[in-house]
């Protein structure tokens, strides 16, 4: 016999689960979510929210480094890192708390634990302290997210080898760390980590790190990288990966050239997968997609009455995607609204400098044939950037040659993942580079830089 009987029951209390519990709960629905750790899932706790701390301390401390450029006198200048972990995990806790107050305010039920669809209707918590309740369901919204994708042979044991799930818990900097993997994950590790002493090597298969992004864009990262004294292979393989008791060693191989690299942890950042285990019984079969949960346009599973939204779905893996797509699942499945799919969405790395973009690549430009032109502005010719000496980097924005309209934007540089949001809202609003730089930027600000960049797809640009 079910204990309760819900309006929805969702798996998962990430990005996707709880924003989708709180909409529901707005909508007056009876709901529950449940969460195998707290509130808030992967993102929130060994993730999005915890690294960004990090992060945060990494950039205060290089900017103490660097107080004589600002005319100011910082001596004996140190840090505790285990106090920097500590902050972070502490941010983190504040922010599941603010979650939880979330669900008592739109009366939705929490249990912490895991779920698992017994059959269609029907929710057991086969983990943790609520272990054999049932809820009955009209509606069940999968929200269990993802995993890092480890590689084949190679443990994890959190000294020698860690995801990024175990260098969040770090009490001790490695002295040396190889990151296999350069996409947003591994490259925000090489910018905490690097800060704070370690001597990173950073791995890339590809030709780029951050293979999504532009490609002149990775190139700018990967020489300010390369300025901060992080080293970093790409198109370069890691294979023989030997632990030992004191440290790890592998072979770097590229283009049929190998070298031995010895350090004392390897960070894997390859990936993600599904987080799929024991979410179905052997009575409820979902249809798969390369791993991932298949839906339609809905966001329902092949199996009516269940969905899915979030990383759980593939890609774009991020945040705030999840968590458009599990309010458009919410309305959707109750008649609010036709669900939407995900369009334009603003893509984020937040090492220094930072990296943002929306839209198509220039590669991605040409291999659509687009009748294109680009246009760069560089911080350096910014105000604002210059008075708060954070010149490096640009604005490229990537227009139609004819009619203004702006297929891409990549910005590299101080606050990149801030000033994305402009050209987010004007594709959605489907604005001209036109319409752009005819909106007045205040002056000074960052924001000066978007505009000219617009302008500079005409050849117009003033400050350069």
């Amino acid at each position: 016999m079910a204990d309760d009987i819900y309006d929805l029951v969702i798996i998962g209390g990430g990005p996707a689960g709880y924003v989708g519990a709180i909409r529901a709960g707005q909508l007056g629905k009876k709901v529950a979510v449940i969460e195998m750790e707290r509130a808030g899932g992967t993102c929130l706790n060994w993730g999005c929210i915890p690294t960004k701390a990090l992060l945060k301390s990494a950039e205060l401390y290089r900017t103490i480094q660097k107080a004589d450029s600002y005319g100011l006198s910082v001596t004996g200048a140190s840090f505790d890192f285990a106090k920097v972990v500590e902050r972070s995990r502490g941010v983190a806790a504040t922010m599941a708390k603010g979650v939880e107050f979330l669900f008592k305010k739109n009366k939705v039920d929490y249990f912490v634990g895991k779920g698992s669809v017994a059959v269609p209707g029907m929710v057991e918590i086969t983990e943790g302290e609520h272990k054999g309740k049932f809820l009955r369901t009209k509606n069940i919204l999968l929200c269990t997210g993802q995993k890092p994708r480890p590689l084949p042979g190679l443990p994890v044991d959190g000294t020698r080898v860690m995801t990024s799930r175990e260098a969040l818990a770090a009490k001790v900097a490695p002295k040396t760390m190889a990151i296999i993997g350069a996409g947003a994950i591994g490259v925000e590790f090489a910018y905490f980590f690097n800060a704070f002493g370690t001597k990173v090597t950073l791995i890339e298969m590809l030709p780029n790190i951050l293979p999504i992004e532009d490609e002149e864009i990775s190139k700018v990262l990967e020489r300010s990288f390369a300025k901060q004294g992080i080293a970093v292979h790409t198109g370069t393989k890691s294979e023989n990966i030997r632990v030992g008791a004191k440290s790890v060693k592998l072979d770097l191989v590229k283009d049929g050239a190998k070298i031995e690299l010895e350090v004392d942890t390897v960070l894997v950042a390859i990936g993600i997968t599904s987080a799929l285990d024991g979410l179905t019984s052997a009575k409820v079969k979902l249809e798969l997609d390369r791993g991932f949960v298949k839906v339609d346009n809905n966001y329902q599973t092949s199996t009516p009455g269940i969905y899915a939204a979030g990383d759980i779905q593939g890609p774009p893996w991020l945040a705030h995607v999840a968590s458009f797509r599990a309010v458009q699942a919410v309305e959707g499945m109750f008649g609010v609204t036709k669900p939407k799919q995900v369009g334009i969405f603003p893509g984020c790395t937040y090492c220094q400098p930072q990296v943002a973009s929306t839209g198509l690549t220039e590669k991605q430009a040409k291999e659509k044939k687009l009748d294109y032109k680009v246009g760069k502005f560089p911080f350096t010719a910014v105000g604002k950037a210059v008075a708060a000496g954070d010149t490096e980097g640009f604005v490229k924005v990537i227009a139609d040659a004819k009619t203004g309209e702006i297929y891409g934007v990549h910005i590299i540089g101080n606050e990149a993942t801030e000033l994305i949001a402009e050209y987010g809202l004007a594709m959605n609003l489907e604005a001209t580079v036109d319409e752009i730089h005819h909106s007045i930027h205040a002056h000074p600000t960052l924001s000066e830089a978007l505009g000219e960049a617009a302008l500079a797809t005409m050849g117009q640009a003033i400050h350069i």
